[in-house]
């Protein structure tokens, strides 16, 4: 048998292909693999993609792992591993009863430190995971060691992102907080420098063409909200009625990220939809509900989004916090002051929203290139000169 270093490897990614999404399988040219997709009769070869593909589903992502394996080394690519990973690994997971019990009396420290509910079922299954690796050790004998073979044994293998390690380091901080007896050091232990990653950004075409391509009344609605005020998914369905103020086109953003209140803008060229979006589903609390009085899903929001998308012909993956970042771009294009913008995200500190001069274009394509200034400072001044004197153009190269 072989050993799993010497198996042929083989990438599976989720991308969207002639608006819809596939799993798309790429490897060396090795034919026991080809048959093996070809036996499962939903493969077909794209000559474009130079890879195999069929529809995506996370049933197809498990069935091929499990065709493959002993085969192939099956590589996941973070668009298709990450939810599989998590939910797997919360599923296998056998902690003690003394670890249980030690786990909740965490959450009702994190709880009693006043972290929302997100940071703490984030910073709780960091935790568990990670002490359900160790297992049976001791949590009194455990060092930053342990901590730095969990990251090698689990994150860098399965590619967790940059943000997901800091978030554990995070937990890890506070963990040693809430029971000093283990013998990590806190201080000792390091987040790895943040990516300094340009946000994703439609243009102001895309985001019309994705909002008339979006049928239904209430998806439409929903888009086009989150889009003119720059919401983020949760401010999206947590928004109340009561908070909306059409007379003074305003809605109030309450305990917001970092629990904080904000204004946003209403959009007059919105107002007509949000009437005819009012008149037709007639909410009760929220602004959008699943059942009457109950808050709507946000990955319904983002299953819509994708189709949307698809319908659009846009192609690159797109999320609701993309359509914040394009409001957030399209302001600062339209000669919006940083500040007010700060002030509309949300944002605490005025270098997270900074990073948005980097994809605004209207500056950038102002800008001439260095060759551009110095051929049009020779030809000025060859229209000086005589026929005879004047200097050659930049020479073009042919093949």
């Amino acid at each position: 048998m072989n050993s799993p270093t010497q198996l042929p490897i083989v990438f599976v990614k989720k991308i969207v292909h002639k608006n819809r999404l596939v799993l798309l399988v790429l490897f060396k040219y090795n034919d026991p693999i080809i048959a093996q997709l070809r036996s499962l009769k939903a493969y077909t070869w794209s000559n474009s993609l130079r890879g195999w593909i069929s529809f995506f589903s996370d049933e197809k992502v498990t069935e091929i792992q499990k065709v493959l394996h002993q085969k192939a080394r099956v590589v996941l690519d973070a668009s298709v591993q990450l939810p599989l990973l998590k939910k797997g690994l919360r599923k296998s997971r056998k902690l003690t009863e003394e670890n249980t019990l030690l786990i909740r009396q965490y959450v009702l420290y994190l709880q009693g430190k006043r972290y929302s509910e997100s940071t703490v079922k984030t910073y709780v299954s960091f935790v568990a995971d990670f002490i359900d690796h160790i297992q049976p050790k001791a949590i009194v004998t455990l060092t930053n060691r342990d901590v730095e073979l969990f990251l090698e044994a689990i994150f860098v293998p399965r590619q967790y992102s940059i943000s997901s390690q800091r978030q554990f380091i995070s937990a890890l901080k506070l963990f040693k907080s809430f029971y000093p007896d283990c013998n990590i050091d806190e201080l000792q232990l390091k987040r790895p420098k943040r990516s300094k990653i340009l946000p994703s950004v439609l243009s102001k075409e895309e985001v019309i063409s994705l909002i008339r391509c979006t049928k239904n009344l209430k998806h439409r609605a929903i888009l086009a909200l989150i889009y003119s005020s720059g919401l983020r998914i949760g401010e999206l369905i947590g928004l109340e009625l009561k908070n909306i103020s059409i007379d003074r086109k305003k809605i109030l953003i309450q305990n917001s990220k970092g629990r904080k209140d904000r204004y946003v803008v209403l959009a007059n060229h919105f107002l007509p939809l949000l009437q005819n979006y009012f008149l037709t589903y007639r909410p009760v609390r929220y602004f959008v509900e699943g059942a009457p009085g109950k808050q709507y899903s946000a990955s319904s929001v983002r299953k819509f989004l994708e189709r949307s998308c698809c319908a659009a012909g846009i192609k690159q993956h797109v999320t609701p916090h993309t359509l914040r970042h394009s409001f957030a771009t399209h302001l600062l294009e339209n000669g919006v002051g940083l500040r007010y913008i700060q002030e509309l995200l949300g944002h605490a500190k005025p270098e997270t929203t900074m990073i948005y001069t980097h994809v605004a274009t209207k500056d950038l394509l102002a800008i001439q290139s260095p060759l551009d200034t110095i051929l049009l400072s020779l030809t000025k001044d060859d229209k000086r000169l005589p026929a005879a004197g004047r200097r050659t153009k930049l020479p073009v190269i042919r093949k």
